[in-house]
């Protein structure tokens, strides 16, 4: 069977299929982490603007900087409005494009499962971030069910379908997580998990969301139309509707939050 790949490549679709969740789940995030205005920031894989933009809005940061591989998406962002003076460049989490103990903060938002060596990731955050500097992510409990189209993927499944997946899917697990976390020497480590829904008008309002998902997106073209004439009544059947005809669909994501270590010599952040 083919392997489909996840290619982020369309700053709208991920807009309407990912990035309102993204938002939602940002905003329960940064209530937890609390930060204080003022901190220099990086969102890893920032892609098309949607946590960096909430992270403008809420953080009132010095500095605020994003970076991801997609120029697609890179592009989207830099039409988004609310991003104030952020500035998104094309960068790889995995080799950070900035000197040592240049942020206060940063951060990795529903990206660390598409980090293929995500050790890696974690401590380029972590060389980039001062000493008592904050390092944090969150990401889809996709192996617990969480990941906010969990019921599509299921019944592409049941159709035999091959479905993307990223290169480093248990990465958000807890587990993993606090391993990766201590692997890079991070300190007083914190975890939480985040549940957040989400409105669809109707089942069409659903069904177009998903036809442009970069998770699903290429398996739904490969199949024939009898196979997604079937999906669709499968998944209409299985989704609750309210009174008035909407979708209401949870998510789950976990995240941890630590800091960057102050050695004898060295001075704290601010």
């Amino acid at each position: 069977m083919t392997d489909h790949q996840i290619r982020f490549v369309d700053g709208t679709g991920y807009e309407r299929y990912m990035g309102r969740w993204s938002q939602r789940v940002g905003e329960r995030f940064l209530d937890w982490l609390a930060p204080p205005s003022g901190w220099r920031w990086l969102d890893v894989g920032c892609g098309n603007g949607a946590f960096t933009a909430t992270l403008a809005a809420r953080c009132h940061p010095s500095a605020l900087h994003g970076v991801d591989p997609s120029e697609e998406q890179l592009a989207f962002a830099r039409r988004r409005s609310g991003l104030g003076e952020a500035v998104v460049a094309k960068g790889d989490a995995m080799a950070l494009p900035f000197g040592d103990d240049s942020f206060d903060a940063a951060v990795m938002p529903l990206v660390i499962f598409f980090v293929p060596q995500p050790a890696r990731g974690v401590a380029e955050m972590a060389r980039v971030v001062c000493p008592g500097g904050l390092v944090a992510a969150y990401g889809w409990d996709l192996a617990g069910g969480g990941f906010p189209y969990q019921a599509l993927r299921e019944e592409l499944q049941a159709l035999g379908a091959t479905i993307g997946m990223p290169p480093s899917p248990g990465a958000a697990q807890i587990d993993s997580l606090l391993a990766l976390w201590r692997g890079a020497d991070l300190e007083r480590l914190d975890t939480l998990a985040i549940t957040v829904e989400r409105t669809f008008t109707d089942f069409d309002d659903y069904w177009q969301t998903v036809r442009v998902g970069p998770s699903v997106n290429a398996t739904l073209a490969t199949l024939e139309s009898g196979a997604l004439a079937e999906l669709r009544v499968r998944l209409k059947q299985r989704l609750p509707t309210d009174a008035d005809g909407r979708i209401i669909c949870s998510a789950r994501a976990n995240a941890i939050r630590g800091f960057v270590p102050i050695r004898s010599g060295q001075q704290a952040q601010g």
